[in-house]
């Protein structure tokens, strides 16, 4: 039987040098980063624990195969993930005790959300803690692209000063142009603000959210068809699950302008690289702004790494300051509310909500799951 090494968190950020009573505490298993120090487990999780410390205690498992992970987590209360191991359905099926898997990010596609939801656990995410930062890095590719940036940048640095304005001097101003979004959610919305105040026209197709929510925002909402036949940059921002996976494929690109950009900062497998790399290569479209790809790390001799017309960010655009401390704090309030047995502020799959035997206490619905 596979069996994993298991650290606790034995110390207290509230009575600093205290221990927990383990007996009396519920408990949270997460992976052991890479490369950590198991010494120092209470400062690692000390953001978490300003929620959780009087309900549960952080367990580490040093785990080298999900069938280890599996057997780390079986006896677990909750689950606190946001890299490693999936918690795909047959470890959830391994799951005795767990009530609450706690993901520290937008995107849940680390966790089987239907395994979840059959076995009656709660699965929480992050959607509204850094929603500003996807959006600013978003208009970031969006205007990186549009005044061509990379090449720019090597042309300044190989001394061809003066062949970068006959080469702008084709293209036309951001003013006026339409920016598509696909899904409009927290970072869409804020994305849209800052395409208007750059004066552009901004469009978005989301079969989730009603017309009248996108038109009160000064978007136009329009059908799939209309997103890629109008949009000058098309900017995605949708989750990725079956049905979203390479909604951009050769189709999809055979539809768009052949000036068209197409911006990604939500999750790499929503496009068809192979397809992409074909259709910026024949000129189908004109660039990418890419934050994410479909393989992380990409290999070395991937094409999107060295193309003039793509610029690519190794899946940073949440990253600040205030990112990961306002995320760590924010999955330890959920994991903690539910072990108080109280709805999660997210809950990616309501549904289960009827099911268990927690307390609404919001003021407000829960309408709100990933990218919501």
């Amino acid at each position: 039987m596979a069996s994993a090494s298991l650290i606790h968190c034995k110390q207290s950020i509230w009575a600093k040098g205290a221990k927990h009573v383990s007996s009396n505490k519920k408990k949270i298993g997460i992976q052991l980063p890479r490369q950590a120090n198991p010494e120092e487990v209470a400062i690692r999780y000390s953001l978490e624990l300003e929620a959780l410390d009087p309900v549960a205690e952080i367990i580490e498992v040093a785990a080298q195969t999900p069938e280890e992970f599996a057997a780390g987590v079986k006896h677990m209360d909750g689950i606190i993930t946001s890299w490693g191991f999936r918690i795909d359905a047959a470890l959830i099926e391994q799951l005795e005790n767990c009530v609450v898997i706690g993901v520290g990010s937008v995107g849940v596609d680390m966790v089987d959300i239907e395994a979840a939801t059959r076995a009656g656990i709660v699965v929480t995410n992050v959607p509204d803690v850094f929603i500003e930062e996807v959006a600013d890095h978003a208009m970031m590719m969006l205007l990186g692209c549009a005044r061509q940036m990379k090449t720019m940048n090597r042309m300044a640095a190989e001394g061809q000063w003066w062949s970068g304005r006959p080469l702008l001097n084709h293209t036309p101003r951001l003013m006026g142009q339409t920016l598509g979004l696909f899904a409009y959610g927290n970072v869409a919305r804020c994305t849209a603000r800052r395409a208007k105040s750059f004066g552009m026209h901004v469009i978005a197709f989301d079969p989730y959210v009603s017309e009248l929510t996108i038109s009160d925002d000064g978007v136009e909402p329009v059908s799939m068809d209309e997103l890629l036949s109008r949009s000058d940059y098309l900017s995605v921002h949708a989750p990725h699950n079956e049905e979203t996976h390479h909604s951009f494929s050769t189709d999809a690109f055979s539809k768009m302008k052949d000036t068209a950009v197409i911006v990604n900062t939500a999750r790499g497998p929503l496009i068809d690289e192979a397809a992409l790399i074909v259709a910026l290569h024949d000129k189908v479209i004109a660039g990418a702004g890419l934050d994410v790809l479909e393989q992380e790390p990409p290999s070395a001799d991937n094409p999107l790494l060295h193309m003039e017309n793509v610029l690519v960010s190794p899946h940073v655009a949440s990253a600040t300051t205030r990112m990961r401390p306002e995320t760590r704090r924010r999955v330890g309030r959920e994991v903690a509310l539910v072990l108080r047995g109280r709805w999660p502020m997210s809950c990616v799959n309501p549904t289960v909500l009827p099911k268990v035997q927690l307390e609404r206490w919001q003021p407000y619905p829960m309408n709100r799951g990933p990218n919501r």
